[in-house]
């Protein structure tokens, strides 16, 4: 590990001075081929049964893709059943073309060609290595055998197809593996392969470009597909393919620069699930064009079930993180984070205000792929006061004001340090009510109320429960809540002021129930807070007043425990 450079060399870099995709801009999407069913297939521990391919077979149908890659019919009868299977019981769409993938081998293609009697229509894709070390050490032919093999094995297809003129047919063919195969080899091949072919409107011929392994950056791979479709013979009826693989992390970012580089199609798997590292995530492409306007021609508005479909067939999970399609992906834990989500949503009121998208660290609205903004923020240690804030307000309706914002983080704070965990929904919720003294935690309860105003005066007459004991609490003063206070702070013999009162309802209708939030403050400068639901505003906001009043007594009455304790243990 202290000296790569004895053991690896790094890969070649192609002269394209002429290159022009750096200045382009994606504006549509690709065709698109789903290998789940293939490539997919064969990267898995366990190989897909019949039932799961089935039912992906489907799902893939459901999102949208009209070009799937099904099978390798001559690997195994499972796989060649199962192509049968979709023949036979007429379960492809009039507008998808099955895949099926060949080796160059006479008797393998014989047996796919085959599996595919009665289709409508199908794509051969047939695939022989082309680079260098395949050539030298697995396979050890020469450069115009490798040639033969590709052209004998394209008109052997070509024979069969035309025994089969009922299916529609077009032929991909794969220089594997492209990525670092010479250029002018690759070129080579391929138009030997295009004049076996002869492709037409009738019969088109996709030139898939893979880089099955890769070997070098994404902008390498881009140079090589411009300057391939610039040295072509004819592109007419030809359509230049790529198949990424992930070996060096990039594949998503190799597959958008050969599109800006003139590729119009991209074969992958919809979370990436191909061999090794897995090869292009094709949710992550199509999300990408999402996000910037462009149609992408896939309908991922159900993400969270496409995952549990595919994680069902695969036994693979998808990563929590995992862009676009992973539980926590849309989740911020981060104080800041939480803060300025929340502020965006406050200023554009989610969409209601504003037609554009615009809130930070949102690229995508998560609503568009069948996510919920109760998710966008969860709890736990790393959290600030607009984390619980904004939870409550999703799912609750309490629009928070700021200082108590500030005091409720401060209480979920003290637990998250305690407990070392995410808290919860319910969780946050039950802690405040019980903080706030909302119902059923109210322990300075009101039972009932008389007010009355004279001149400029407002009396009331306030009947209250207190550890156990009704008793009358009564005060007069120029407002019902100055009345209240002036009441309490005798009847308690504290000196209380109410320094900010708020009031909300929760709901639209006429019956929604009104939520008051009052915050007091005592003669030490000290604030508490309490918060009340009731039916009507009045009673909430006595109730609110009395629960602000309770925090403050239970602080006094800690406070003496503190100090009683602290004069034991000095004794």
């Amino acid at each position: 590990m202290n000296n790569p450079i004895k053991k690896y060399h790094p890969a070649t870099v192609i002269e394209n001075s002429q290159r022009s995709w750096p200045s382009k801009q994606l504006l549509e999407a690709p065709r698109w081929c789903s290998t789940d069913l293939r490539d997919g297939n064969q990267a898995l521990n366990t190989p897909m049964n019949h039932e799961k391919k089935a039912l992906l077979f489907e799902h893939l149908i459901t999102c949208g893709f009209k070009e799937i890659e099904v099978a390798f019919p001559s690997a195994s009868q499972t796989d060649f059943k199962f192509v049968r299977y979709l023949i036979e019981q007429n379960k492809i769409p009039d507008d998808v073309w099955i895949q099926v993938i060949t080796q160059a081998r006479p008797e393998l293609i014989k047996k796919t060609l085959v599996s595919l009697q009665g289709a409508a229509r199908a794509i051969v894709h047939l695939y022989n290595a082309t680079a260098p070390l395949f050539r030298d050490v697995v396979f050890k032919k020469s450069k115009s055998e490798i040639i033969e093999m590709a052209v004998l094995s394209t008109q052997h297809i070509k024979r069969l197809c035309d025994a089969q003129c009922q299916t529609q047919w077009i032929l991909e063919y794969s220089p594997e593996t492209f990525c670092f195969t010479e250029l002018e080899f690759s070129l080579e091949i391929c138009e030997a392969v295009k004049k076996a072919w002869q492709p037409s409107r009738d019969r088109p011929l996709i030139l898939n470009l893979p880089a099955t392994v890769e070997v070098n950056t994404p902008n390498v791979y881009a140079d090589q597909i411009e300057k391939f479709i610039s040295l072509f013979s004819d592109m007419g009826n030809v359509t230049v393919s790529v198949h990424p693989h992930n070996d060096r992390g990039t594949g998503v970012a190799a597959a958008e620069l050969a599109q800006l580089a003139g590729a119009t199609r991209v074969e992958g798997c919809v979370f990436g699930n191909g061999e090794r590292t897995g090869n292009v995530d094709l949710a992550i492409l199509a999300l990408n064009l999402y996000t910037q306007g462009i149609d992408p021609k896939l309908d991922f508005s159900d993400i969270r079930n496409t995952a549990k479909i595919i994680e069902a067939c695969t036994n693979i999970p998808v990563h929590p993180r995992h862009p676009y399609s992973g539980e926590l992906v849309f989740t911020a834990f981060s104080g800041s984070h939480q803060d300025a989500i929340k502020k965006g949503f406050e200023a554009t009121n989610g969409l209601q205000h504003s037609e554009t998208w615009n809130i930070p660290y949102l690229p995508l609205d998560p609503k568009d792929v069948g996510c919920s903004y109760s998710e966008v923020i969860k709890v736990n240690s790393q959290s600030g006061k607009s984390g619980p804030s904004w939870m409550l307000e999703q799912n609750h309706g309490l629009k928070l004001p700021d200082k108590l914002q500030v005091d409720f983080s401060k209480k979920v704070q003290n637990v998250v340090d305690q407990t070392e965990n995410e808290l919860s929904l319910a969780e946050i919720w039950d802690l405040f009510r019980r903080s706030y003294g909302i119902t059923p935690y109210a322990n300075l309860k009101l039972i009932d109320y008389k007010s009355d105003s004279l001149n400029s005066d407002q009396s009331i007459i306030v009947k209250v429960e207190y550890q156990g004991k009704e008793f009358n609490v009564s005060g007069k003063s120029n407002g019902l809540l100055s009345a209240l206070i002036k009441g309490l702070s005798e009847c308690f013999e504290l000196e209380i002021n109410i320094v900010n009162y708020s009031e909300h309802t929760l709901g639209a209708s006429t019956y929604s129930k009104a939520i008051s939030y009052v915050e007091c403050e005592s003669d030490k400068n000290y604030s508490f807070f309490g918060v009340s639901i009731e039916d009507d505003t009045t009673r909430s906001s006595i109730q609110a007043t009395l629960n602000a009043v309770r925090n403050l007594l239970i602080s006094i009455q800690q406070t003496d425990i503190l100090m009683n304790t602290s004069e034991d243990i000095l004794s």
